[in-house]
C-alpha cells in the first residue's frame, strides 16, 4: 500500500494522469473499488467456510513447514493456478463468462496503478489468488501467505504503473542483457504493459503470469514488445459502465462478449 499512495501521486504529478478519463471510467474505476471493499471479505469467508467443510483434516497440516520452503512453495503454486486461469479467461469463444469478467480490467484506455482497482465484483470469486493463498493460511503457512499476498500487490503495483523503468534500460546494449536476464524469471512493467494494448507490441493474449514469466515462457505465451503498444484497452466499443462492473448480472446478449483474443 505504502508502494501505491507513493506511485499514485508521482504519476499524477508528472502527467501521466491527465486529461485520459471519461466518466465512464470514473464510474467504473470508482465503483469497482467502493464494492471491492464489501466482497472481499466475502470471498474470504467463503473460502474459509469451504475449507473447513471439505478439507477438515488438513487444517493446520503444513504448520512445521519452515518459511525457506513454504514461501516459494506458496508462491509458484499460486502463480501457476493464476497462468491458467488468466489464460483460459483470455481464450477464444462467444460464451466466455472468465472474459466477460476480466475485460472490466481491460477496458481502460491507459494504463496505470489505478487500473488495478478495475475489477468486476465477480472476478475475486474465480482468480485463483484467493484461494491459494487461502488455503495456505488453513493450512498454517501463515507467514509464507501473507508474504505471498504482499508480493503480489507490490508486483502489480510495479507493473501497472505509467513509470517505465525499463524503456531507459531496453534503448542501451548492457541494458537490453539485464533486462533479458531479469525476463528469464520475472515479468517486468514491458511485458504485462503489452498484455493490456492492442496494435502494435499490443498482445492482451500473451504474458499471463503476475510475478513470473517461467510459465508463459514454458508454456510459449511470452512476448517481448519492441516498445511500449500502440493503444491500451480493446478494439470496439465499450461496454455500458453498469455491465463492466455487475457482469453478468448485466449484460445485453447482442454485446461481444469476447474481442481480446482476436490477432
Amino acid at each position: 500500500m505504502v508502494l501505491i499512495l507513493t506511485v499514485l501521486p508521482a504519476e499524477i504529478i508528472s502527467g501521466w494522469h491527465r486529461d485520459i478519463y471519461r466518466r465512464e471510467d470514473l464510474l467504473v474505476t470508482g465503483g469497482c473499488f467502493l464494492l471491492s471493499q464489501l466482497v472481499r471479505p466475502v470471498v474470504a469467508l467463503l473460502y474459509a467456510t469451504l475449507f473447513s467443510i471439505f478439507l477438515p483434516v488438513w487444517r493446520g497440516a503444513l504448520a512445521d513447514t519452515p518459511l525457506w520452503l513454504a514461501l516459494p512453495g506458496v508462491l509458484l503454486f499460486s502463480e501457476f493456478c493464476f497462468y491458467w486461469v488468466h489464460r483460459l479467461a483470455h481464450s477464444p469463444g462467444r460464451n466466455n463468462l472468465l472474459w466477460g469478467m476480466h475485460r472490466t480490467h481491460h477496458a481502460a484506455r491507459y494504463l496505470n496503478v489505478t487500473v488495478m482497482a478495475r475489477v468486476n465484483i465477480f472476478w475475486p470469486f474465480v482468480v485463483p489468488y484467493a484461494w491459494t493463498t487461502g488455503l495456505s493460511f488453513y493450512l498454517c503457512m501463515h507467514e509464507a501467505a501473507a508474504i505471498t499476498l504482499g508480493i503480489l500487490l507490490m508486483w502489480n503495483a510495479f507493473t501497472h504503473s505509467a513509470f517505465r523503468w525499463d524503456d531507459v534500460l531496453a534503448k542501451t546494449g548492457w541494458g537490453k542483457k539485464l533486462l533479458w536476464l531479469v525476463e528469464l524469471v520475472f515479468i517486468t512493467p514491458r511485458l504485462h504493459h503489452t498484455h493490456h494494448g492492442w496494435g502494435r507490441d499490443g498482445k492482451t493474449y500473451r504474458n499471463f503470469a503476475t510475478v513470473i514469466s517461467l510459465f508463459d515462457r514454458l508454456f510459449g505465451t511470452l512476448y517481448v514488445p519492441g516498445g511500449r503498444p500502440a493503444r491500451y484497452g480493446l478494439p470496439g466499443s465499450d461496454w455500458h459502465w453498469l455491465q463492466q462492473i455487475f457482469f453478468p448480472l448485466c449484460y445485453r446478449p447482442h454485446d461481444r462478449v469476447y474481442v481480446a483474443g482476436k490477432k
